[in-house]
């Protein structure tokens, strides 16, 4: 061992990993895949073995959602100020869980699952989405030295795969051109330093998914095959070759080979939502959202590890609800209640919620005053009134970071349970339990097995699952 192997494995040791071979430890440094790295502690034992996030781009207000407070009416000249939630508070099928109004398919199913209310929005300046969004996806704050790997590819490349004909790792439903903000979205999109292989099979519009998993028609077989001779090839030559060294042009070949086995597999069926029996398709099939939520719950019965449904993030629109908030949170809420409500008892009828951890989240809940949060207010980014003169004014305008509001089903979690509780009044910050990203997604990884503390050594440092590997799981909420 040199001087700098030495130096990187006492590094290493120094932060926990006594237990760690030096073979592993020097791999990446001569030139191989991102080694992993253990830490030389006891590991827990799985309560689940794959994922499904539900993600509620843009900005999901928890008062009018999963945290209900006093209910204010619109009416011309009531101060913005004393409005805290636009809807009335409905019950659930637990006593002490109240949901927001318009979310009563899911009051059913609140003794499957929990809520968090207590989750916190990193402190990251002038708050963009993309920034909160990258930072909930990979447990990093955005700008990073290296390109750090989306959850999902973690899980894909630490558990591999369920079924080797069905992509690990399956993201649905984000349109990635979206304007000025589309390059940083696609940013964490990405299975970054671990490889192409671990990435994302992304899938706009859950009504094409099965045109995904087919040749091109037009091409015919033998032109199909020889077009990938052709580009591995490609792969091999100037000046691709001094862009992407040997582990990175090896991972994306393995990438296409995984995606020729779909291509000839009966796993490609699970794609094809034309195959759902037409009763269950019309339960799911009320928005884009809604078919995606359906094809997750294929993809889960094929092996899935990580799936991924978002409602879309484009600025300004869906969960974005910098005017007319109330009105577009009544919307947002009619396009999630049926699917989602659904999803939960198909997965149970099928014996599979035990097993699939299901995530319901945003990047940060939202208030009518406060940017930011308390002591930590940032610049204004919505216009809104002091006092309400039009229903447009009515609603959650503003990004909030002290509280939002996660909810889990499946998994090992408890059911029926809520943990952390938000003041009642403005603001209504966090006032037990606060839940950052680092422990939200150390309680994902304790639910597949996965500790905290993995790392994996990359340019001669770890890189740890959850930030520095301090993400503690929130053991509370296991049954």
């Amino acid at each position: 061992m040199n001087a700098e192997e030495k130096r990187i494995y006492s590094q290493i040791s120094r932060r926990g990993f006594m237990g760690t071979t030096a073979a592993a430890t020097l791999a990446l440094l001569n030139g191989s895949a991102p080694a992993i790295l253990e830490a030389d502690e006891p590991k827990s034992k799985p309560t689940a073995d794959a994922v499904i996030v539900l993600w509620m781009a843009g900005g999901m207000a928890q008062t009018e959602t999963w945290d209900p407070k006093r209910y204010t009416p619109f009416a011309p000249g009531v101060r913005t100020e004393k409005v805290l939630s636009t809807f009335p508070a409905i019950d659930t099928a637990v006593d002490n869980i109240k949901i927001s109004q318009g979310l009563e398919n899911m009051a059913k199913i609140m003794d499957r699952g929990s809520v968090i209310r207590t989750f916190q929005g990193a402190d990251l300046g002038f708050i963009l989405h993309s920034r909160h969004q990258y930072h909930w996806h990979t447990g990093y704050v955005p700008p990073q030295p290296m390109a750090v790997p989306h959850i999902g590819s973690v899980v894909s490349k630490v558990l591999g795969p369920k079924n080797d004909t069905v992509p690990s790792f399956v993201a649905i439903g984000q349109n990635l051109e979206i304007g000025a903000e589309s390059a940083s979205v696609k940013a964490f999109h990405t299975a970054g330093f671990l490889g192409t292989e671990y990435g994302p099979f992304l899938i706009t519009d859950p009504a094409d998914a099965a045109a995904a998993v087919r040749p091109p028609a037009e091409l015919g077989e033998a032109r199909f095959k020889s077009r990938r001779k052709v580009y591995e090839q490609l792969l091999a030559k100037e000046p691709v070759y001094q862009y992407a060294g040997d582990f990175q042009r090896a991972s994306l070949i393995r990438s296409m080979d995984a995606a020729d086995r779909l291509l000839t597999s009966s796993s490609a069926k699970a794609f094809d939502l034309s195959l759902e029996p037409k009763k269950s398709y019309d339960l799911y099939n009320n928005s884009r959202f809604g078919q995606g939520c359906l094809l997750a719950r294929r993809l889960i019965e094929a092996g899935a590890r990580y799936v991924e449904v978002t409602t879309e993030y484009i600025p300004f629109r869906y969960w974005d609800t910098h005017e007319n908030g109330h009105a577009r949170a009544a919307g947002m809420k009619k396009e999630i209640d049926v699917p989602v409500s659904r999803l939960i008892l198909d997965l149970e009828e099928r014996g599979l919620l035990d097993r699939t951890l299901v995530v319901l989240a945003s990047e940060f809940g939202r208030d009518a005053i406060t940017e930011g949060k308390v002591g930590k207010e940032v610049k204004d980014q919505a216009k809104t009134p002091d006092v309400m003169t039009e229903p447009k004014h009515y609603g959650m305008h503003r990004h909030f970071t002290a509280a939002g509001s996660v909810v889990m089903f499946g998994g090992g979690i408890k059911k029926g349970m809520i943990y952390g509780k938000t003041a009642d009044e403005r603001p209504c910050t966090t006032i037990e339990n606060p839940v950052p990203v680092e422990n939200l997604h150390a309680t994902m990884y304790h639910a597949l097995g996965i500790p905290p503390t993995k790392a994996f050594v990359v340019e001669k440092r770890p890189v740890y699952v959850t930030k520095d590997g301090k993400g503690k799981p929130i053991l509370d909420l296991f049954a």
